[in-house]
């Protein structure tokens, strides 16, 4: 066998394989449910019940409904409160430069560098 055809039999069965998984791992099953049906109330998939949690999924799928609806006020923008903020009286942080270990991956108590010996 020449090396190109080798080389097409393998990336077919690569290819193959590739697809099968798709089929069988990856691709949703048309047996599971919506999540939210067009009426707007919440119904609960086929695979949750049979794991015996549905409670847990309803309340779970309530609750995620409900962070849908939540709304927030922006007016505190066009405030003039808001409007006369900026950053020119922010404070200056200064470090005092002994922050933190040399290393702090090493274990606790050896505080000084090491260096590495060239053999």
């Amino acid at each position: 066998m020449t090396p190109k055809i080798k080389n097409i039999i393998i990336f077919l069965a690569i290819g193959t394989i590739l697809v099968l998984i798709y089929f069988f791992y990856i691709k949703v099953s048309p047996e599971v449910a919506p999540l939210v049906s067009s009426s707007g109330i919440p119904t609960v998939s086929n695979t949750a019940a049979k794991n015996g949690d549905s409670s847990v999924t309803k309340d779970f799928l309530t609750l995620l409904l409900n962070v849908k609806n939540i709304k927030l006020d922006d007016t505190i923008f066009s405030d003039i409160a808001f409007t006369s903020l900026d950053g020119s009286h922010s404070i200056m942080l200064m470090s005092d430069g002994n922050e933190g270990r040399p290393n702090p991956f090493a274990p606790l108590g050896t505080n000084s560098l090491v260096s590495p010996t060239t053999p």
